[in-house]
């Protein structure tokens, strides 16, 4: 199913930390109007802060003074192929349950934090069109590429300049003592440098400010309704070693299991890559020789194949004894950010989600092959893990 990540603009204008801001955002993709002024405008009709929420009567009256049809109630299975061409607000709830959620769907591509169309429990209540909006808003072509110019291609020097700029006009925007028309104008200014030079708020905000991170989920569906030992200890592997700052839980779908990975967008995004990569190569590795990855032998060695991948452990009990009070100190640190991170985003996973993760456990398997997993032991301590998506955010000359 396509799934469009949108924000709907609200760290360009400037908002930080976790927020049930599914009704505000939703608006401002699919109308256009900016994020803030939906936001200062839903806060006025209920007469309090839209930041946990809003009720429905409230945006279905916000929505109607501006022309927006509702339609009737479909009480069917969150579908977008269901919708209409164009852009649509989409109610969603769940059965027994109190739980709903607003999102956007433009020529039926979900444009959200997180895609509501891989949850079954979702079923559509009402939609919302707009005759004055275009009938076709196709998805932007990531790779499309317009035609370069010299605000697409930086320097480092001339890059570290818009960032000063930009923290500075941040720094505006957030002072206590800037008058009303300074801080409107410095997060103008703020979110046309980003949209120009495709920045995003983590470049302007200190990495130890955990509230400005953007958390997302996205899924990897696996063949089989119950996943293999060695898929869950492959995602616990790059979520632990690889990734620490993103999580994983699962679920089923049908015939499929549902690998969730949680956490901020980039690393969520690069831990699927990975993911996904070593999913095949040891899926792969196990079918050639013994035919199969899901038991027996084959199942043995791609748990073996995990087990004999690369930890970052190894890595640091490796370096030179004068440097371990410094290794130490750095890995402290970035062990409480870690920690800040999944303790983040396991709040944003409640709040935005309503999921609250339960740990289970299996029996296993009683046939284990101990030499078929020796030999994925030995195969995988000869992996060389890369996490396949490295950000790049400027052009170099």
């Amino acid at each position: 199913m396509a799934f469009h990540w949108n924000d709907g603009g609200r760290a360009a204008c400037g908002f930080v930390g976790l927020a049930g801001d599914c009704v505000t955002r939703a608006i401002s993709i699919a109308t256009g109007v900016v994020y803030r002024q939906v936001y200062e405008q839903l806060g006025v009709l209920c007469e309090k802060s839209p930041r946990s929420g809003v009720r429905i009567d409230v945006a279905n009256t916000y929505l109607a003074e501006r022309n927006w049809q509702r339609h009737s109630r479909l009480d069917q299975p969150f579908d977008p192929e269901a919708l209409p061409m164009g852009k649509v607000i989409v109610h969603l709830s769940k059965k027994e349950e109190r739980s709903s959620h607003f999102c956007t769907v433009m020529d039926r591509v979900v444009h959200d934090t997180w895609d509501a169309s891989e949850d079954d429990d979702y079923f559509i209540q009402a939609f919302w069109t707009s005759a004055e909006q275009e009938t076709q808003s196709s998805v932007p072509d990531k790779e499309s590429k317009g035609r370069n110019s010299a605000e697409q291609e930086l320097t480092q020097a001339e890059f570290d300049k818009i960032l000063n700029r930009l923290r500075a006009l941040d720094n505006t925007a957030s002072n206590g003592a800037s008058t009303e028309a300074e801080k409107h104008n410095a997060l103008r200014m703020i979110q046309t440098l980003m949209l120009r030079h495709n920045l995003s708020r983590e470049d302007i905000t200190d990495d130890d400010n955990v509230s400005s991170v953007q958390f997302t989920r996205i899924a990897c569906p696996v063949n089989g309704r119950r996943a293999c030992n060695w898929e869950k200890s492959l995602a616990h592997y790059v979520t632990a070693d690889i990734l620490p700052s993103t999580q994983w839980f699962s679920s089923t779908n049908g015939h499929r299991t549902l690998f969730w990975f949680y956490g901020p967008l980039s690393d969520v995004r690069n831990a699927i890559s990975l993911f996904r990569e070593l999913l095949l190569t040891i899926a792969t590795a196990a079918q050639l020789q013994f035919r199969g990855y899901s038991r027996g032998s084959g199942a043995s060695y791609a748990e073996g194949y995990v087990l004999g991948l690369p930890r970052t452990a190894s890595a640091s009990a490796s370096a030179a004894p004068s440097t371990s009070t410094q290794i130490v100190s750095e890995r402290a640190l970035i062990q409480t950010r870690t920690i800040a991170l999944q303790t983040a985003a396991d709040g944003w996973l409640k709040m935005e989600c309503n999921i609250t993760l339960v740990s289970t456990r299996g029996t296993g398997r009683f046939l284990h092959d101990d030499a078929a997993a020796d030999r994925g032991k030995l195969h995988g301590s000869q992996h060389e893990v890369a996490i396949p998506n490295a950000p790049r955010r400027i052009t170099q000359k």
